[in-house]
């Protein structure tokens, strides 16, 4: 799997296919694998004509492992995504994020819309601009010696989704802790790309899709009936969604 360095940090990324490019970032405790590959995205992607590149960002899959809280804000991890943009020659790229990832898309389509055709925000509705109110609750439940200890409800399914990634739980601890994880409902505001924002209509995680849409001048919305906030990213409606909206963008 190819890698770049940028700031001191090795980032591995994938990149097949042919096409307009999209860049797949995605969610916490996740990787490229986990959340793009094995869910069919990467395939259905490519069949439609793209050239699809996804990266693992830093702290989790095979790039860098950071222990520092500091280095986990919005700003810093959108910045490896412009720069693996920069490692690739690309210009412009389609953006898809999913929940964290969704985070980051909102943050590059705010601070560098030069470099986004269209963004699609996957698993986050208003929650964008809103950090978790548990957050310490899931930093401590990755911390824990055993997932038999973890006693919140919402914590202990983040334990065990990290363990199942086989992820760094020491590294996940301190990018939770970052309490700068979110862009501003004012930077949300002023997002002019395409956006298209797609929550599962049973996730207690995302918060509301339409309250965002509502946020960012000409969105859309995209429900995925039926699905919670695990369960949505590999939905076919999901999938469909994402690819009329990239055939339908300027």
């Amino acid at each position: 799997m190819p890698s770049f360095q940028h700031n001191g940090i090795e980032t591995a990324f994938l990149d097949e296919g042919e096409g307009e490019p999209i860049v797949l970032v995605h969610g916490f405790a996740s990787n490229k694998e986990v959340n793009w590959v094995q869910p069919g995205w990467v395939t259905a992607l490519k069949g439609a004509g793209r050239r699809v590149i996804a990266l693992d960002n830093r702290g989790h899959g095979a790039s860098t492992k950071l222990y520092d809280v500091e280095a986990y804000s919005v700003d810093k991890m959108g910045g490896d995504v412009i720069a693996l943009l920069d490692h690739l020659n690309i210009e412009r790229a389609d953006v898809l994020g999913y929940s964290m990832g969704g985070r980051i898309t909102g943050y590059v389509a705010s601070a560098h819309p030069e470099r986004v055709r269209s963004a699609i925000i996957g698993g986050i509705g208003i929650r964008l601009t809103i950090s978790a109110s548990n957050s310490e609750a899931i930093a401590a439940a990755l911390e824990a010696p055993n997932a038999s200890d973890v006693t919140d409800p919402q914590a202990i399914g983040f334990r065990l989704f990290a363990e199942q990634t086989k992820s760094d739980r020491r590294a996940l601890a301190a990018c939770m802790r970052n309490p700068h994880r979110t862009i501003s409902r004012e930077a949300a505001a002023s997002i002019r790309v395409p956006v298209l924002v797609a929550t599962g209509t049973k996730d207690d995680i995302a918060g509301s899709g339409p309250e965002l849409v509502a946020l960012i001048p000409g969105a859309k919305l995209l429900d995925i009936p039926g699905r919670d906030h695990m369960r949505a990213v590999g939905d076919a409606v999901f999938k469909k969604g994402v690819l009329e909206f990239l055939a339908q963008r300027p």
